[in-house]
Protein backbone atom coordinates (compact mmCIF):
# COMPACT_ATOMS: atom_id res chain seq x y z
CA UNK A 1 0.00 0.00 0.00
CA UNK A 2 1.36 3.31 -0.67
CA UNK A 3 1.49 6.14 1.97
CA UNK A 4 -1.59 6.75 3.60
CA UNK A 5 -1.50 10.04 5.98
CA UNK A 6 -4.01 9.75 8.75
CA UNK A 7 -6.14 12.84 10.17
CA UNK A 8 -9.15 14.66 11.62
CA UNK A 9 -10.94 17.91 10.31
CA UNK A 10 -10.12 20.13 13.42
CA UNK A 11 -7.69 19.31 16.72
CA UNK A 12 -9.84 17.45 18.42
CA UNK A 13 -7.53 17.99 21.72
CA UNK A 14 -4.59 19.67 22.97
CA UNK A 15 -2.24 20.38 19.85
CA UNK A 16 0.81 18.65 21.42
CA UNK A 17 -1.36 15.35 21.77
CA UNK A 18 -2.44 15.64 18.53
CA UNK A 19 0.81 15.92 16.76
CA UNK A 20 2.13 12.85 18.97
CA UNK A 21 -1.19 10.72 17.69
CA UNK A 22 -1.29 11.93 13.60
CA UNK A 23 0.39 12.65 10.36
CA UNK A 24 -1.61 15.62 9.39
CA UNK A 25 -4.81 18.01 10.08
CA UNK A 26 -7.31 19.50 7.96
CA UNK A 27 -7.44 23.16 9.96
CA UNK A 28 -11.01 24.18 10.19
CA UNK A 29 -10.59 27.55 11.84
CA UNK A 30 -9.69 28.65 8.65
CA UNK A 31 -12.95 28.16 6.89
CA UNK A 32 -15.03 29.62 9.63
CA UNK A 33 -12.92 32.98 10.56
CA UNK A 34 -9.03 32.88 9.71
CA UNK A 35 -6.98 33.27 12.58
CA UNK A 36 -3.70 35.66 11.85
CA UNK A 37 -0.57 34.69 10.13
CA UNK A 38 1.35 34.69 13.65
CA UNK A 39 -1.01 32.16 15.07
CA UNK A 40 -0.39 29.78 11.79
CA UNK A 41 3.36 30.18 12.24
CA UNK A 42 2.92 28.96 15.64
CA UNK A 43 1.16 26.24 14.41
CA UNK A 44 3.84 25.33 12.35
CA UNK A 45 6.92 25.91 14.67
CA UNK A 46 5.17 23.07 17.25
CA UNK A 47 4.66 20.81 14.27
CA UNK A 48 7.49 17.99 13.82
CA UNK A 49 9.17 18.07 10.70
CA UNK A 50 7.44 15.63 9.06
CA UNK A 51 3.66 16.72 9.90
CA UNK A 52 1.55 17.62 6.98
CA UNK A 53 -1.07 20.58 6.81
CA UNK A 54 -3.97 20.78 4.94
CA UNK A 55 -6.57 24.21 5.60
CA UNK A 56 -9.72 24.68 4.65
CA UNK A 57 -10.71 27.48 2.62
CA UNK A 58 -12.73 30.13 4.10
CA UNK A 59 -16.38 30.17 3.50
CA UNK A 60 -15.99 33.84 2.15
CA UNK A 61 -14.81 31.94 -1.41
CA UNK A 62 -17.50 29.14 -1.28
CA UNK A 63 -20.63 29.53 0.77
CA UNK A 64 -23.28 32.51 0.41
CA UNK A 65 -23.81 34.74 3.57
CA UNK A 66 -27.43 32.62 3.78
CA UNK A 67 -25.08 29.77 4.96
CA UNK A 68 -25.75 29.36 9.40
CA UNK A 69 -21.84 28.96 9.25
CA UNK A 70 -21.88 33.15 8.59
CA UNK A 71 -22.67 33.22 12.00
CA UNK A 72 -18.86 32.50 13.40
CA UNK A 73 -17.56 35.38 11.43
CA UNK A 74 -15.93 37.48 14.27
CA UNK A 75 -17.21 40.52 12.60
CA UNK A 76 -20.24 40.66 10.13
CA UNK A 77 -20.28 41.21 6.52
CA UNK A 78 -21.81 44.16 4.93
CA UNK A 79 -25.35 44.63 3.51
CA UNK A 80 -23.48 46.08 0.41
CA UNK A 81 -20.93 43.14 -0.10
CA UNK A 82 -23.45 40.04 1.05
CA UNK A 83 -24.49 39.59 -2.71
CA UNK A 84 -20.60 39.75 -3.76
CA UNK A 85 -19.56 36.88 -1.38
CA UNK A 86 -19.55 33.14 -2.04
CA UNK A 87 -20.28 30.49 -4.55
CA UNK A 88 -16.68 31.20 -6.40
CA UNK A 89 -17.36 34.28 -7.60
CA UNK A 90 -14.32 36.71 -9.07
CA UNK A 91 -15.16 39.62 -6.46
CA UNK A 92 -12.81 41.98 -5.07
CA UNK A 93 -14.28 40.31 -1.43
CA UNK A 94 -13.78 36.80 -2.49
CA UNK A 95 -10.27 37.43 -3.96
CA UNK A 96 -9.59 39.46 -0.85
CA UNK A 97 -11.03 35.87 1.24
CA UNK A 98 -8.11 33.84 -1.35
CA UNK A 99 -5.32 35.88 -0.60
CA UNK A 100 -6.52 35.90 3.14
CA UNK A 101 -6.48 32.46 2.67
CA UNK A 102 -3.41 31.57 0.91
CA UNK A 103 -1.36 33.55 3.86
CA UNK A 104 -2.72 30.78 6.33
CA UNK A 105 -1.63 28.41 3.81
CA UNK A 106 1.76 29.98 3.20
CA UNK A 107 2.81 30.14 6.98
CA UNK A 108 1.91 26.74 7.63
CA UNK A 109 3.79 25.21 4.45
CA UNK A 110 0.33 23.50 3.55
CA UNK A 111 0.52 20.13 1.00
CA UNK A 112 -3.31 20.95 0.15
CA UNK A 113 -6.03 23.92 0.08
CA UNK A 114 -9.12 22.37 0.56
CA UNK A 115 -12.81 23.79 -1.00
CA UNK A 116 -15.59 22.46 0.60
CA UNK A 117 -19.01 23.37 -1.27
CA UNK A 118 -22.38 23.48 0.88
CA UNK A 119 -24.67 21.21 -0.80
CA UNK A 120 -26.88 23.88 -2.37
CA UNK A 121 -23.80 25.16 -4.41
CA UNK A 122 -25.33 22.89 -7.45
CA UNK A 123 -23.75 22.34 -10.59
CA UNK A 124 -25.81 24.93 -12.78
CA UNK A 125 -24.23 26.95 -15.58
CA UNK A 126 -23.17 29.76 -13.28
CA UNK A 127 -21.89 27.87 -10.87
CA UNK A 128 -19.72 26.12 -13.25
CA UNK A 129 -18.72 29.02 -15.31
CA UNK A 130 -18.07 30.47 -11.78
CA UNK A 131 -15.60 27.64 -10.80
CA UNK A 132 -13.74 28.11 -13.91
CA UNK A 133 -13.05 31.57 -13.47
CA UNK A 134 -11.71 31.64 -10.10
CA UNK A 135 -9.53 28.85 -10.62
CA UNK A 136 -8.25 30.47 -13.56
CA UNK A 137 -7.73 33.79 -11.76
CA UNK A 138 -6.02 32.93 -8.81
CA UNK A 139 -2.26 31.89 -8.53
CA UNK A 140 -2.31 28.94 -6.60
CA UNK A 141 1.58 28.89 -5.70
CA UNK A 142 2.99 25.83 -4.38
CA UNK A 143 -0.28 24.48 -3.29
CA UNK A 144 -2.08 21.67 -4.28
CA UNK A 145 -6.32 22.13 -4.41
CA UNK A 146 -9.04 20.08 -3.88
CA UNK A 147 -12.73 20.54 -4.17
CA UNK A 148 -15.35 18.80 -2.79
CA UNK A 149 -19.02 19.15 -4.21
CA UNK A 150 -21.62 17.87 -2.07
CA UNK A 151 -24.67 16.44 -2.22
CA UNK A 152 -25.77 14.02 -5.07
CA UNK A 153 -26.65 16.09 -7.90
CA UNK A 154 -22.64 16.21 -9.25
CA UNK A 155 -22.57 13.87 -11.76
CA UNK A 156 -18.81 12.02 -11.86
CA UNK A 157 -18.11 12.83 -15.59
CA UNK A 158 -18.82 16.17 -14.71
CA UNK A 159 -16.99 16.41 -11.76
CA UNK A 160 -13.89 14.50 -13.42
CA UNK A 161 -14.06 17.07 -16.81
CA UNK A 162 -13.61 20.33 -14.21
CA UNK A 163 -11.28 18.80 -12.03
CA UNK A 164 -8.74 17.32 -14.98
CA UNK A 165 -9.11 20.82 -16.64
CA UNK A 166 -8.96 22.98 -13.91
CA UNK A 167 -6.37 20.78 -12.03
CA UNK A 168 -7.89 19.86 -8.96
CA UNK A 169 -8.06 17.16 -6.91
CA UNK A 170 -11.58 15.27 -6.68
CA UNK A 171 -11.91 15.51 -2.78
CA UNK A 172 -14.67 13.09 -1.86
CA UNK A 173 -16.24 10.45 1.11
CA UNK A 174 -15.13 7.16 -0.19
CA UNK A 175 -18.23 5.54 0.91
CA UNK A 176 -20.55 7.19 -1.18
CA UNK A 177 -18.60 7.93 -4.15
CA UNK A 178 -15.59 7.68 -6.15
CA UNK A 179 -12.87 10.30 -6.30
CA UNK A 180 -12.55 10.56 -9.78
CA UNK A 181 -9.55 13.22 -10.51
CA UNK A 182 -6.48 14.04 -8.78
CA UNK A 183 -3.05 12.39 -6.98
CA UNK A 184 -2.92 12.45 -4.11
CA UNK A 185 -6.36 11.58 -3.16
CA UNK A 186 -8.06 13.69 -0.69
CA UNK A 187 -10.82 11.59 1.51
CA UNK A 188 -12.86 12.98 4.20
CA UNK A 189 -15.19 10.33 6.12
CA UNK A 190 -18.31 12.04 7.35
CA UNK A 191 -19.84 9.15 9.11
CA UNK A 192 -22.49 7.14 7.32
CA UNK A 193 -25.84 8.81 7.04
CA UNK A 194 -25.21 11.24 10.03
CA UNK A 195 -22.40 12.79 11.62
CA UNK A 196 -22.98 10.80 14.50
CA UNK A 197 -22.06 7.46 12.67
CA UNK A 198 -19.65 5.31 14.75
CA UNK A 199 -17.38 3.28 11.78
CA UNK A 200 -17.95 -0.04 12.29
CA UNK A 201 -14.52 -2.99 11.99
CA UNK A 202 -16.75 -4.29 8.80
CA UNK A 203 -16.39 -0.23 7.61
CA UNK A 204 -12.83 -0.04 8.31
CA UNK A 205 -12.25 -3.05 6.75
CA UNK A 206 -13.82 -2.18 3.62
CA UNK A 207 -12.42 1.54 3.56
CA UNK A 208 -8.60 -0.09 3.85
CA UNK A 209 -9.92 -2.54 0.86
CA UNK A 210 -10.56 0.32 -0.85
CA UNK A 211 -7.00 2.15 -0.40
CA UNK A 212 -5.28 -0.83 -1.52
CA UNK A 213 -7.15 -1.42 -4.56
CA UNK A 214 -6.20 2.50 -5.66
CA UNK A 215 -2.84 2.30 -5.19
CA UNK A 216 -2.22 6.04 -4.44
CA UNK A 217 -1.00 8.42 -1.78
CA UNK A 218 -4.17 9.33 -0.04
CA UNK A 219 -4.59 11.71 2.85
CA UNK A 220 -7.54 10.62 4.58
CA UNK A 221 -9.41 12.95 7.30
CA UNK A 222 -12.06 11.59 9.73
CA UNK A 223 -14.75 14.32 10.25
CA UNK A 224 -17.57 12.44 12.29
CA UNK A 225 -18.32 12.67 15.66
CA UNK A 226 -16.34 10.53 16.91
CA UNK A 227 -13.71 10.92 14.42
CA UNK A 228 -10.35 10.74 16.97
CA UNK A 229 -11.35 7.10 18.28
CA UNK A 230 -12.39 6.00 14.75
CA UNK A 231 -9.14 7.06 13.62
CA UNK A 232 -6.66 5.83 15.62
CA UNK A 233 -8.78 2.68 15.20
CA UNK A 234 -7.85 2.49 11.79
CA UNK A 235 -4.21 3.50 11.97
CA UNK A 236 -3.87 0.63 14.02
CA UNK A 237 -5.49 -2.03 11.72
CA UNK A 238 -3.05 -0.57 9.34
CA UNK A 239 -0.24 -0.69 11.53
CA UNK A 240 -1.29 -4.59 12.35
CA UNK A 241 -1.36 -5.08 8.61
CA UNK A 242 1.89 -3.99 7.53
CA UNK A 243 3.61 -5.86 10.86
CA UNK A 244 1.96 -8.87 9.39
CA UNK A 245 3.22 -8.15 5.78
CA UNK A 246 6.90 -7.61 7.70
CA UNK A 247 6.35 -11.00 9.37
CA UNK A 248 5.82 -13.00 5.89
CA UNK A 249 8.46 -11.76 4.07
Amino acid sequence: MKEVAIGLCGWNGSQRSYFEQFDCIEVQSTFYDPPGVDIARRWKAKAPDNFQFCIKAWQLITHTPASPTYRRLRKPVSESDKPLLGDFQTTEPVMQAWKRTEEIAAAVNACVILFQCPKSFLPTSTNLSNLYRFFRAIKRGPFQLAWEPRGEAWDEDVARELCQELDLIHCVDPFLTRSSHGIPQYWRLHGIGAYSYRYTDEDLLRLKGQLVRTHQPTFLMFNNFSSKVDAIRFREMLGAENERIIRDR
